[in-house]
């Protein structure tokens, strides 16, 4: 089973399950998103937000695929991109960290160490940015309501909490927690890492050549 984590572009955007593609739940204001669903063309809107941001911020996405099927993503951005961030009874969330703002694995391929996979290519991209840290608002009664149209957008805090993410403001219900990018990466996943870009760097012929033994060196008595 192969996997692979690519950046969010707008050609990568099509990979999204259709009704996180059509969602603008944290790209607007909750007016301006009622408004867009209303008008019926929320894709477009959120295509608009991943263009802006691209070009103003960079990355603003993680794709996981398994064997060529898209399996799960991740979304983040500086909270001053993202408007429905100052909705929550715990926000702000802090100047020196991005926010995560949703997190989805396809539940066929649930269990299988994709979210922290996820989480972990957000961290390496961060951290490159001089990013210190990542916050996110979870739900702490995901799936109690099933009528809660916002419950696919706020993912659950019990996930966060799974891969070490810490309570920095508690709530009943929207917990905003955080994750220190200095402790994300384990030391495994930063060794695979340096060998991945060493192994990246060397040609198939440095790869492939035979190493050849130093020569014995002769023992003299004294």
């Amino acid at each position: 089973m192969s996997r692979r984590l690519v950046s969010l572009t707008l050609d990568t955007l099509e990979d999204l399950p259709r009704p996180c593609r059509e969602c603008v739940y944290w790209e607007l204001d909750p007016v301006s998103a009622e408004r867009a669903c209303a008008a019926g063309d929320p894709g477009l809107e959120k295509e608009a937000w991943v263009s802006q941001t691209l070009l103003e911020w960079g990355s603003c996405g993680k794709l996981a695929y398994v064997d060529g099927m898209p399996a799960g993503f991740v979304m983040y951005a500086p909270p001053a991109y993202v408007p429905r961030s100052m909705a929550f009874p715990t926000s702000p969330v802090s100047a020196d960290a991005a926010l995560l703002m949703t997190a989805n694995v396809v539940p066929a391929f649930a269990g299988g160490g994709l979210g922290r996979m996820l989480v972990q290519g957000v961290a390496r991209d961060l951290t490159k940015r001089g990013i210190k840290a990542i916050e996110a608002f979870g739900d702490a009664k995901f799936g109690d309501d099933a009528g809660d149209a916002t419950r696919a957008c706020v993912a659950p805090a019990d996930f966060f909490l799974s891969v070490g993410f810490k309570t920095v403001r508690p709530h009943p219900r929207y917990p905003r927690l955080r994750l220190e990018l200095r402790t994300a990466l384990s030391w495994k996943s930063d060794v695979e890492y340096a060998l991945e870009k060493l192994l990246g760097s060397m040609s198939p012929e440095t790869l492939l050549r035979p190493v050849r033994p130093a020569p014995a060196t002769r023992s003299t008595s004294g």
